[in-house]
């Protein structure tokens, strides 16, 4: 039905009211007219059924004070309804097109375009019509929920990368119904906000906030006949398994956000994103610092005093070899160059080596004879001794 068409149309007399009527009389008349043509009294009675519809599109109109307000404007503009012939032929009877008299720009949003602004808009608003998805419906896109995951990787997979799957449960276009909400698939646009699922309020100062309709939840539709399944929300609980792609190099706790991979938008609206918080389990061996890998190395009290060539075992990769400087203290740092963990830029860190010296538990004759030996050719100066002066100047 165009536009010309409802401005035409005559509520008034469709509800048989005065022009001047109350909104108590036309909620009497309405009511009384609902009841003679209702579908379940008239079972069979196309015209009854079709009337009833005429009776609910004028009481939608005229039920709303300010688009009551807005239809008598428009209505008066055109001379009570009536557009008024012109070149093109008499009587009423020609093609007239509302958007030759607002200028002729149409937008390039959807399907039957829309008016550029104006009047245009003004007549969506007040019949329910817009730049949407076909006739009567104005209904915008509607993004789809974000969704959050939790994952388990071993320590190997978080230094490396890994693609793990996850089964996630998320709000999806309910099945049963299509994702309209309706049971019969054909829900109406929402009245309070004419199907964008936003509505405004007045903030002061000229200015206007946005909400969700809490008509229709923000959905911009609303269920003549609700769905069973999704009880008219037009969502259903989904579950689905997806191979996820967990990039390397990351730590334990670390937040991901997969754009586009959460739940599907409705009405041809986006994608939510996934989040997924990586868990990392430890490793008998390796820590982790940053971007660089971390191994406490044992060496012997020989080694640490005359130096020596140690092999170090990498992470998934070949053993490198280290030089011990003679005298090396337990508990030094030596650092192997890029055997660390993959950095954002592909590099990768490095492996921290830290050494400590053992202490054997049990000794040899000869071990013990020889450390004796050793003991009684070094010097005897005792190495507590500048804990105890600093003791003594505190």
């Amino acid at each position: 039905m165009s536009t010309k068409d409802f401005v035409e149309k005559d509520y008034y007399k469709v509800l048989g009211v005065p022009k001047d009527a109350t909104e108590a009389e036309i909620k009497k008349a309405y009511r009384k007219l609902a009841r003679e043509f209702h579908p379940d009294a008239n079972k069979g009675d196309a015209s009854a059924e079709e009337r009833f519809k005429e009776i609910s599109e004028a009481n939608d109109i005229l039920g709303d004070p300010k688009k009551r307000k807005e239809y008598d404007e428009a209505r008066a503009l055109f001379g009570n309804g009536g557009f008024r012939p012109g070149p093109g032929g008499a009587g009423g009877s020609f093609n007239f097109d509302l958007g030759d008299l607002f200028g002729g720009q149409q937008q390039q949003g959807g399907p039957g375009g829309g008016f550029g602004g104006g009047l245009g808009d003004v007549f969506g608003g007040l019949f329910n019509r817009g730049t949407g998805q076909g006739p009567g419906t104005r209904t915008q896109p509607r993004r789809g929920q974000d969704i959050e995951s939790e994952v388990t990787l071993s320590f190997t997979e978080a230094v490396d990368g890994a693609t793990v799957p996850l089964r996630m449960s998320s709000q999806a276009p309910c099945k049963a119904c299509s994702g309209t909400g309706d049971k019969n698939g054909t829900p109406r646009v929402c009245p309070t906000c004419v199907g964008t699922g936003q509505v405004s309020r007045g903030s002061g100062g000229g200015f206007s906030l946005t909400d969700p309709c809490s008509d229709c939840k923000g959905r911009g539709l609303i269920a003549e006949t609700p769905c069973d399944v999704c009880k008219g929300s037009g969502r259903a609980r989904s579950s689905r398994t997806m191979q996820v792609r967990i990039p390397a190099g990351v730590f334990d706790g670390q937040r991901i956000r997969l754009r586009g991979k959460g739940a599907p938008g409705e009405r041809g609206g986006p994608a939510g994103d996934l989040y997924v918080v990586v868990h990392v389990d430890g490793h008998p061996v390796f820590g982790r610092k940053d971007d660089n890998l971390t191994v406490t190395v044992p060496v012997t009290f020989a080694e640490a005093a005359l130096g020596a060539e140690i092999k170090v075992p990498t992470l998934n990769g070949p053993a490198v070899t280290l030089k011990l400087p003679p005298g090396t203290p337990g508990g030094r740092t030596m650092r192997a160059r890029g055997k660390g963990a993959v950095r954002k830029d592909g590099t990768r860190g490095d492996l921290l080596v830290t050494v400590e010296v053992t202490v054997p538990t049990e000794l040899s004759d000869k071990a013990r004879e020889a450390l004796e030996m050793y003991r009684d050719a070094t010097d005897p100066e005792d190495p507590r001794a500048a804990l105890f002066e600093s003791v003594k100047g505190a």
